[in-house]
């Protein structure tokens, strides 16, 4: 069977430079970098070298670069780094540092930040509009209410489901403002964690090598991202930590990545990042191809929505919001997803119900039911995402297979009528 992969937020095809590139690094470039040999300072050198790749992409210092195994350890590693330095607690037993964040967090924010707040981390979120859009009033607003032991802010650049983008240099500014005192009705930077400024993480793992991401213009503070979502190999990713941003280590054992995360590096990994940094960084030096591939996701969603009249899609209801050009996120009303999913693997169609690591399960996304989506369309929400290897010959042929199989469902589902009767 020919596949058709539009799954490519859960992951990327790896590209063949990058393929070429850990091979050759696990059969001749296998020494410990970390050895002072010239073997292990050659190696050493392909490290570093990758990492100046990665800064290059987002725009930083190479130093400021901490290669980790993914965004989840990333997203981790910034969330505990930051708000664990002081125990959770002070001396007294009261919270001593909060975190703000949102609902539409991908599921490697969100379960870290319920357990700190079982280790006494006060978590609060940010409300957000109908497409899933978080504005800075609404965090002023959230910062004003949390302002006294507020620490971290951590607000994701792109949603891994629906693709909509957040205005991170203003929601960043804003927390530079409020931290500064510099807000009207701020009491000053002493009432804001204890007089040390608010930091802002961003979980960039669906932006980073898709949409022009830059640290410095964004003013974030701790930023995610993941190789294997830009044409890179699994296993390996990063985070970025600003000059002078305390982070404590969750991997101990070892002096590597500037004691920020322990353990012989993963240098096939992490060659093979920055080779994917390169290509990625090249991709958006061309606006052409960028605007090819965006029509191409606009022509998909168009036309299947022309052929499915119940259909809509799920973060776009206003013109305005901008979404990636690789996601489209479309609502069957009173179908089931994992029902269509099937469907479209019979026919060689690769899609997916939401984030690949809720795969399997029955619930309704949490981010869709956060953005108010009614559960009879938020249970037959359908994720299609593209990347630079989809063709115009892959979405003709998926816009004759998608109609077919959710018209087949709707016409043989008996849950279909009881969810139109409000009885499933």
């Amino acid at each position: 069977m020919e596949w058709i992969y539009l799954d490519n937020n859960a992951t990327t095809q790896p590209a063949a430079q990058v393929v070429d590139a850990v091979h050759e690094v696990l059969a001749e470039g296998w020494a410990n970098p970390s050895s002072v040999h010239r073997l292990g300072q050659m190696v050493r050198q392909r490290v570093e070298l990758a990492r100046l790749s990665v800064a290059r992409l987002i725009n930083c210092r190479d130093r400021t670069i901490v290669f980790t195994a993914g965004g989840t350890e990333s997203n981790n590693l910034a969330l505990r780094g930051v708000l664990l330095r002081t125990g959770g607690k002070g001396d007294s037993g009261t919270t001593s540092t909060a975190l703000i964040t949102t609902r539409l967090e991908h599921s490697a924010i969100r379960e870290p930040a319920e357990a700190l707040a079982e280790q006494g981390v006060h978590v609060a979120y940010v409300p957000i509009d109908a497409d899933g859009v978080v504005h800075a009033e609404a965090l002023i607003a959230t910062l004003a209410e949390h302002a006294r032991h507020t620490t971290l802010v951590s607000i994701m650049w792109a949603n891994n489901e629906t693709g909509v983008i957040q205005p991170i240099a203003q929601l960043a500014r804003a927390v530079q403002g409020w931290s500064a005192g510099k807000h009207e009705g701020s009491s000053g930077c002493e009432a804001v964690s204890g007089g040390m400024r608010v930091l802002f993480h961003c979980d960039a793992t669906q932006a980073v090598g898709k949409t022009p991401v830059d640290v410095r213009e964004a003013g974030v503070d701790l930023l995610t991202f993941s190789a294997h979502k830009f044409h890179g190999p699994k296993g390996a990713g990063g985070l970025y930590v600003r000059n002078g941003v305390g982070l404590e280590s969750q991997s101990l054992g070892g002096p590597q990545e500037r004691k920020r995360r322990g353990g012989t590096e993963h240098v096939a990994g992490i060659v093979g990042t920055g080779v994917a940094a390169d290509l990625a960084a090249r991709f958006l030096d061309d606006p052409a191809q960028h605007e090819q591939l965006a029509a191409l996701r606009d022509r998909f969603e168009r036309a299947l929505l022309n052929a499915v009249p119940d259909a809509t899609v799920n973060g776009a209801s206003m013109a305005q919001t901008p979404r990636l050009w690789t996601t489209t996120n479309i609502g069957f009303a009173h179908l089931e997803a994992e029902a269509i999913l099937l469907g479209l693997s019979e026919k060689g169609v690769c899609a997916s119900a939401g984030a690949a690591c809720s795969s399997g399960s029955l619930e309704p996304s949490p981010v869709l039911l956060a953005m108010g989506v009614p559960e009879y369309r938020a249970h037959g929400s359908v994720r299609f995402s593209l990347s630079r290897f989809t063709t115009d010959a892959q979405i003709e042929r998926a816009l004759q297979i998608v109609p077919e199989v959710v018209q087949r469902l709707a016409r043989t589902l008996p849950m279909a009528g009881n969810r139109a009767q409000g009885l499933g």
